[in-house]
């Protein structure tokens, strides 16, 4: 078995080569994601990470179709075995995924939140839709709803915009876990909430995997994705570079890739020292490894020719180069 597949029963969610292009005015293409590959068993949760801007929420925006007009799609994206979101329509995916078969749990949740009916109602709404909860059963389901994610009841009869940006995320995560959907995505589910609350609600995202149920966690957070995550796919302008079992990622042996390596080593509780230089535009990628600019390890190769991603790896090097500290690029 390698890093990027699933342990020995049909995914959940299967991608394979998944790329988005946006095309800009001037006929210049964004090149979002790239041939993404990863799939997510029942009972697992994968955390994909990466720093902001390296197309994560993108490729969650793909997997529910909610690309804007400009943008094209290639590859697969089987949920189920049975439905490749990238290409159903889109009254399947509103009638049938969304709410049902995926549960989101969404980067900005005041956008996702009806501005004009309070949190109960909405909750109430769901249930109603998902799970059949009626008359005096929906009282009592609502609050259980809401408890989940940690949202205060005192709290439910307010409307979105009197919810602080920490209250907007827990109501739009008790929103998503009604219904307990074959596979949550969650897109930043920890923005605006203290350390308590992030472990609490990581906890309760994790716990939705009980039943064989499936989680995608997207974060930059990665403390919470040390705390619920099975595998961790790392993500580098546009790119999955590596996927790797989380125990092994975050303990021992730690990460192949020298940018995964220098995301863990930038923690306060690590090293506390940053990976040097910038990511580059996602519109004017070198032809090589786009890393390389920034990594202490790169060579004439990795400057022209773009590594594979095989065995859950996409680098040139790793894991042999470990002799020079990815902190020394800066003086490279």
């Amino acid at each position: 078995m390698t890093a990027d597949r699933a342990p020995d029963t049909a995914p959940v969610l299967d991608v394979r080569d998944l790329s988005v292009r946006f095309r800009m005015r001037g006929g210049r293409d964004i090149a979002a994601v790239t041939g993404a590959r990863f799939s997510v068993a029942p009972g697992e949760c994968l955390a994909l990470v990466g720093e902001s801007g390296c197309g994560k929420s993108v490729l969650a925006s793909a997997l529910l179709g909610l690309l804007p007009a400009n943008a094209a799609t290639t590859g697969s994206a089987v949920l189920g075995g049975d439905t490749d979101l990238l290409t159903v329509g889109e009254r399947t995916l509103a009638r049938t995924v969304r709410g049902r078969r995926i549960g989101l749990v969404p980067q900005s949740p005041a956008a996702h939140l009806t501005p004009v009916r309070t949190v109960r109602a909405q909750l109430e709404e769901s249930l109603r839709e998902l799970t059949g909860a009626r008359g005096s059963d929906l009282p009592k389901a609502t609050l259980a709803a809401a408890a989940r994610a940690s949202f205060p009841e005192d709290h439910l009869d307010r409307y979105p915009h009197e919810l602080s940006g920490g209250l907007a995320q827990r109501a739009a995560t008790a929103l998503a876990l009604i219904g307990d959907a074959p596979l949550l995505l969650a897109d930043e589910p920890t923005t605006g909430l203290d350390r308590d609350l992030v472990e609490r609600t990581v906890d309760e995202l994790r716990r939705h995997t009980d039943g064989g149920r499936a989680l995608l966690i997207i974060t930059h957070d990665l403390a919470a994705a040390e705390r619920v995550a099975d595998r961790v796919a790392v993500m580098y302008a546009g790119r999955i570079v590596e996927i790797a079992e989380a125990a092994g990622f975050f303990g021992e042996p730690g990460p192949r890739h020298p940018y995964a390596r220098g995301l863990l080593a930038a923690l306060p509780e690590r090293d506390f020292a940053p990976i040097p230089g910038m990511p580059p535009e996602l519109g004017a990628l070198p032809e090589g490894c786009a890393f390389a600019a920034r990594c202490g390890y790169a060579d004439a190769r990795c400057t022209a020719e773009r590594p594979v991603f095989r065995a859950g790896l996409a680098c040139h090097h790793a894991p042999t180069g470990r002799t020079r500290p990815l902190k020394e690029a800066a003086d490279a």
